[in-house]
């Protein structure tokens, strides 16, 4: 029993070490604790959170003034699909020109904010895999604002139509909301692209043209009364004229003899 003594104790001993270690690793294998862990492990569901950065105070004004971060952490904490954000740095903000942004109207200032959205979750890679048009969720009557975006070297290329940028290294990129900063603000083509010129005025209407009488058509079998040849007509009474002129000149002629005759016999 005495020889057992130190092999017992050496056993106990033995235990209660292992037993210590295996506390100890799974103490170090838990996550930390408190709202800091809490806030890494939560989902991003808050676009002002994801734009914590100083560079992006302007567009979270803008956000703010346009409710638009209010219907983006709606959809946010609600949707399957996830969103995408071109976020513009304020750096972006400074190279627009004086008055640009207060002579947009309100509705316009809106669909400014939603062009910089787009309506679904992409990771860098799988914008690098997009070859064309975007829908984004601004929108006017033809329908959907869209970007055209392509893939450039190890990054990718947005072109509104007015202008174009790369994106910068996301800010935020897990489900559901992806940020992207860029050094210029979107400027969606429908709204700042060329206008179409006015169209010229339509061409006064021409005068009515006066009518015209129409000529009768000729019937077939009915004889047209002769008409009168003007020169002909003339001509015969230019003889008759002449006719008569020379019967008055041989009548006085002749009476002029008689009473010749008749004075001769008185005297």
């Amino acid at each position: 029993m005495a020889a057992a003594s130190p092999r017992l104790a050496i056993l106990l001993a033995l235990l209660a070490a292992s037993s210590a270690l295996a506390a100890a690793q799974k103490a170090k294998a838990k996550p930390a604790a408190g709202p800091a862990g809490a806030a890494d492990a939560a989902p991003p569901t808050d676009v002002n959170k994801a734009l914590k950065d100083d560079q992006f105070s302007e567009f979270k004004q803008l956000l703010h003034d346009t409710r638009v971060d209010t219907q983006i952490n709606a959809q946010l904490t609600d949707s399957y699909n996830g969103l995408t954000i071109f976020a513009p740095t304020n750096a972006a903000f400074d190279k627009l020109k004086a008055g640009v942004l207060n002579g947009l109207s309100p509705q316009n200032q809106i669909q400014l904010v939603l062009y910089c959205v787009l309506p679904r979750f992409y990771s860098l890679s799988m914008l690098g895999t997009l070859d064309g048009k975007v829908n984004t969720q601004g929108s006017g009557h033809d329908g959907p604002y869209k970007y055209d975006i392509k893939r450039a070297g190890n990054n990718v290329n947005v072109s509104t139509g007015v202008n174009s940028m790369l994106l910068g290294s996301p800010v935020s990129k897990d489900f559901p909301l992806a940020v992207y900063p860029v050094d210029k603000v979107p400027l969606p083509y429908e709204l700042f692209g060329p206008k179409p010129p006015t169209p010229a005025p339509a061409p006064a209407p021409a005068p009515a043209k006066s009518k015209t009488k129409k000529k009768h058509k000729k019937s077939a079998g009915i004889a047209e009364p002769p008409v009168a040849d003007d020169s002909t007509a003339s001509d015969g009474a230019d003889k008759k004229s002449a006719a008569a002129g020379l019967v008055g000149t041989r009548w006085v002629a002749a009476v002029g003899v008689v009473a010749a005759a008749v004075l001769g016999g008185l005297f």
